[in-house]
């Protein structure tokens, strides 16, 4: 009986085709990448190498990309293989680390690659569950330099959601690993069925509701009664925002914008309310349910909503249960953290059967609301995106509140991938016989935008890797310099942009082939027609910068008289929408080195801030007049009276501006009239054709500037990873990391190696120049948070205060280098590190000081679950400190300040 055999009978379900094929690859000792969507049960393959592993007296590693699904995957293979044949290792938790299977995140894996460490000896499998997170712009490198370094005796089984590229991937994986199969699958084992809400009525999204996907993306014909809901619900909303106006027109205030408030827009389309929605959807039996919110403010305001409500989804019993079960696992938590973390509203919530989860939480809180919703215990999550990520947690219903999330620097669309992500999780297999996603429609919302969401199928899988510093010394380390260089040319970055290279270096000569033709065409019997129509380009190229230049003077003459307008001056706006009479409220400021231009009170009461777009030139003061010393912008009345003494004060007919003075060309000039003569004197420019042959000549020049930019597109990407690797190791030599040949680590890169954070070099280069050797623990937690800190929002920058003058002398020095690192950077034309940031140095000096978490957290805009995990990861580069850290006294301070960080609640959840 084979090991297949023997897996598939312990099972309570039939393995799908696509699950066996995959299964007898790995079997018979390939690596196989399985592509297939959300929940159609990839992981099997997964768990199939680990029970082979197990069979054969082999090791076998299970990474993922996130701590959360490590612990899930971990208890799942505890239930079915025994603790003493699992263990654990994350960034915060070891557990039996020797055992035959080991889950893990991908980053411990890569660690242990290039520590050489010795519990790689007889892996024979590694599973990389979601590797289609090697995407992720931020983290994304981990996964290949992880298939990279690998030894190759070790079967590789990735496990990726439905990418369109999945062939280009397993071509890659082919060439990096060797025996590799690609097994694709787009069956969903439980149909999806897609709806919209509108007002209080859930409507079937496309005409048939059983249509599927089509590859070709093309979009099914939509419910006609969905459109026609849509159409009246538009309707009553403009006639609300029409009325709305109208009450205004009759004595509200003229100066208010004129846009209904949500609420109007509520009312008038009827928007079914949070809770109507679930009870909808309870009374319709499509629950559980988990509705993407996108926002954390919005996941708890969701539960204060249905706990104001008085909505109750389970038993009372089952709702006990669940309190007991929430109290024995805070058990450890102390008493007066619990109203800091919003204890009180998530049992209260879980006890009527719903919760929010989202990476503000406590961790703990999300892995109870994960164990519970899984039960059933739980039958309504409010969740950000971040539960999209391979935790287990399927749903009969997936609702999104919106299509737009905020992705850590603007409010942008969601993509058909993540579309498909989240709305993957509805419809749990051998549970529920079909799925339901419901998108609720809101002004503005087109539903053909949803529906070519809902069928598009073009995902394709795109590289983020790039060299990192640690990288650089650990392959130096291991293979050499040039050795290296070659290893990193196998990177799925350079293979996809060799291909790439390839369709442009065809493009290439089929455009080469066209000039040919255009230069035969543009041929003249009086001379040769290239040369001549090479100076007619040369003149008109002069004529475009002379034009140029004259524009850059206007505009810089422009930019110099506004910055010098004073408070109260009158000006007139010659250009844009605003054209006419304004008064200057706030003047030019010069901040941190960046200039604003003024802000002025229009003629219409409108109050801006003025751009170079607004002025055809230098402006000219038509007077002055008093601006109120507490001027209120935002108030309408004081916007009215100002405009009004404007007019008054106004000069009836503005000064006229100075002539433009023209812009000297110099040397430009004599040029000029030189090549005109040149023209002039060509044999070319005699031929009665000429003209003829000069259009064939415009197409060849156009067709050469293109094939130009190609050539330089081509050079660009071929050898970029090699060459950002080799600029690397140019800076790392120049400040000592690498020997002066480039090909061996000093001292200092040795230290380097140990060091994995996104500021590797900077810590490197912190401990180099001692400036953490005099902290005492709680202050070295403190300076260690700003190479880990990041704010989650850009706005107005203002200077954290710091707990010790110690504190505040080391985070200056820290400043000094990364200012000098970051110069060496630009002048290496590589990315720059980030600065470091004091945000959370207060809070966590508090905090390595003993505090409490109310005190830590006070004044702070900071989650509690925000805060655990940037301590967690605050303990992990302490962690490397005390190993890299050459000084007796930093090692033992760093040991101390991991004892400070990990305390109470940021202890809390790690496994025992």
């Amino acid at each position: 009986m084979s090991e297949l055999s023997r897996f598939a009978a312990s099972l309570d379900f039939p393995l799908d085709p696509f699950q066996v094929e995959a299964c007898r690859a790995v079997e018979a000792g390939k690596g196989v990448l399985v592509a297939a969507p959300t929940g159609a049960g990839k992981t099997v393959v997964g768990e199939f190498a680990v029970a082979l592993a197990l069979a054969r007296g082999q090791k076998a590693f299970y990474t993922t990309p996130i701590k959360a699904l490590s612990n899930q995957k971990y208890a799942e293979l505890v239930r079915r293989h025994g603790s003493a044949n699992v263990g654990l290792l994350t960034g915060d938790s070891s557990i039996n680390g020797d055992a035959p299977v080991v889950v893990m995140t991908t980053e411990v894996l890569r660690n242990m690659t290039y520590a050489g460490s010795s519990t790689l000896t007889g892996l024979a499998f590694v599973v990389m569950d979601e590797v289609h997170y090697l995407a992720d712009r931020f983290r994304g490198a981990v996964w290949e330099e992880v298939i990279i370094h690998l030894m190759p005796s070790v079967q590789l089984i990735s496990l990726s959601a439905t990418v369109s590229n999945a062939e280009e991937f397993g071509d890659w994986l082919e060439t990096v690993r060797g025996n590799h199969e690609v097994i694709v699958s787009e069956h969903r084992p439980v149909p999806l069925w897609q709806h919209m809400q509108v007002g209080h009525r859930m409507f079937d999204l496309f005409a048939d509701s059983t249509a599927a996907p089509r590859l070709d993306g093309a979009i099914p014909r939509l419910n006609p009664h969905l459109t026609e809901a849509i159409r009246s619900a538009e309707e009553r909303g403009y006639a609300a925002v029409a009325a709305q106006r109208g009450a205004r027109g009759r004595g509200g205030d003229p100066d208010r914008r004129r846009r209904p408030g949500p609420a109007v827009s509520r009312a008038a389309s009827g928007q079914a309310t949070r809770t109507d929605i679930i009870r909808e959807l309870d009374r319709q039996a499509l629950l559980p349910a988990i509705t993407f919110i996108f926002s954390r403010v919005g996941c708890e305001a969701a539960v204060g909503q249905l706990l104001g409500s008085g909505i109750r989804l389970i038993t009372e019993e089952q709702g006990e249960r669940n309190r007991r079960l929430v109290e024995e696992r805070a058990a450890g938590i102390a008493d007066e953290d619990l109203g800091v973390l919003g204890y009180w509203d998530f049992v209260e919530g879980l006890s009527r059967g719903f919760a929010a989860h989202h990476a503000g939480m406590l961790p703990t809180f999300r892995e109870i609301v994960e164990e519970l919703f899984t039960q059933g215990a739980v039958r309504a999550v409010f969740a950000t995106e971040t539960l999209a990520l391979g935790i287990n947690m399927p749903a009969r219903t997936v609702v999104l509140e919106k299509l737009v999330k905020f992705n850590g620097e603007s409010h942008v669309d969601l993509s058909p991938a993540e579309y498909t992500q989240l709305t993957g999780r509805a419809g749990r297999r051998g549970i529920d016989i079909e799925g339901h996603a419901l998108v609720l429609w809101r002004r503005g919302l087109d539903p053909v935008h949803v529906a070519g969401l809902a069928s598009t199928r073009t995902f394709p899988l795109r590289s983020s890797f790039r060299p990192s510093y640690n990288m650089a010394v650990n392959l130096v380390a291991q293979v050499g310099r040039s050795r290296a260089a070659e290893v990193l040319q196998t990177s799925f970055a350079q293979f996809q942009a060799d291909r790439s290279v390839v369709g442009m270096v065809r493009e290439g000569k089929e455009r080469q082939e066209a000039m040919d033709g255009y230069a035969e065409a543009m041929h003249c019997h009086l001379g040769d027609f290239r040369e001549y129509a090479a100076l007619r380009h040369r003149l008109s190229a002069l004529e475009k910068d002379g034009a140029k230049a004259r524009s850059a003077a206007r505009r810089a003459e422009a930019a110099v008289s506004l910055e010098s307008l004073r408070l109260g001056d009158i000006i007139r706006l010659t250009a844009g929408r605003r054209a006419g009479l304004a008064v200057v409220v706030e003047p030019s400021r010069t901040y941190r080195g960046a200039t604003t231009l003024p802000s002025v009170l229009t003629e219409d009461r409108q109050v801006r801030r003025l751009a170079l777009s607004d002025v055809t030139g230098p402006v000219v003061t038509l007077g002055s007049m008093p601006v109120p010393k507490h001027f209120n912008a935002k108030s309408p009345k004081s916007r009215r009276d100002l405009a009004t003494t404007l007019r008054i004060k106004a000069p009836a007919r503005p000064r006229e501006t100075a002539a433009e003075a023209p812009v000297s060309a110099g040397g430009d000039d004599a040029r000029i009239a030189e090549l005109r003569r040149q023209i002039k004197a060509h044999p070319c420019h005699a031929c009665p054709e000429r003209e003829v042959h000069a259009r064939w000549s415009d197409r060849w020049w156009r067709l050469k500037k293109e094939t130009s930019g190609l050539q330089r597109q081509v050079e660009a990407r071929t050898n970029t990873v090699a060459r950002t690797f080799q600029r690397i190791c140019g800076l790392l030599t120049e400040i000592g990391y690498l020997g002066p040949d480039g090909e061996s680590l000093t001292a200092d890169g040795e230290r380097l190696r140990r060091l994995y954070s996104d500021r590797d070099l900077l810590a490197a280069e912190c401990l180099r120049h001692g400036v953490w050797k005099q902290l005492d623990k709680s202050e070295l937690a403190a300076c260690v948070s700003m190479l880990i800190h990041e704010p989650r929002f850009d706005g107005a920058q203002v200077t954290p205060r710091q707990p010790t003058a110690n504190v505040e002398d080391a985070g200056a020095a820290m400043l000094r280098i990364w200012s000098d690192l970051a110069d060496r950077e630009e002048r290496a034309g590589l990315p720059a590190t980030p600065a470091p940031d004091a945000g959370l140095a207060w809070s966590v000096h508090r905090w390595a000081s003993g505090q409490r978490l109310e005190v830590v957290l006070k004044d702070q805009d900071l989650a509690a679950g925000d805060f655990v995990r940037r301590c967690k990861q605050i303990v992990d580069l302490l962690g490397q400190i005390a190993n890299a850290a050459d000084e007796p006294h930093l090692r033992r301070t760093a040991k101390s300040a991991v004892d400070a960080v990990l305390r109470g609640v940021v202890a809390a959840d790690r496994l025992d």
